[in-house]
């Protein structure tokens, strides 16, 4: 499900916004949200006492997502203050050529899955192939 920044003002989002994330979302289901009540649903899924983060190309979205909490120190009990990075990590195993993604791109649950993937690839790959 989508939680959408209900205090957002969405008629200021640029036009790259609009038509690669606003647009491809449009018929699906959305929940309009504060962002107090947008940080309790991802603490509530990341329910781990010392949850991992990763993302792909992940420093930006990292930030957005600690903002939700306030300053960097009132990040929730036992949560890192960086995310991982898929790039990254694949950049550190040679850059090979990682899977496909079927979904639609800049897609948050499509993204998710394909991270997913991505991820485990990697791992994959880097326990030599077991």
């Amino acid at each position: 499900m989508y939680h959408l920044n209900s205090e957002c003002d969405w008629s200021r989002a640029d036009e790259w916004v609009k038509v690669n994330v606003l647009e491809p979302i449009k018929h699906e289901y959305k929940l309009f949200m504060p962002r107090q009540d947008i940080a309790s649903s991802i603490l509530n899924f990341c329910s781990k006492d010392k949850p991992e983060f990763w993302a792909y190309y992940a420093d930006y979205d990292w930030v957005v997502l600690c903002q939700l909490f306030g300053r960097m120190v009132d990040l929730p009990k036992g949560w890192p203050m960086y995310c991982r990075d898929i790039k990254q990590w694949c950049d550190m195993l040679g850059d090979p050529e990682l899977p496909k993604q079927l979904g639609i791109e800049h897609n948050a649950i499509a993204d998710a899955r394909w991270n997913k993937l991505a991820w485990e690839f990697l791992h994959e790959l880097e326990q030599g192939g077991k």
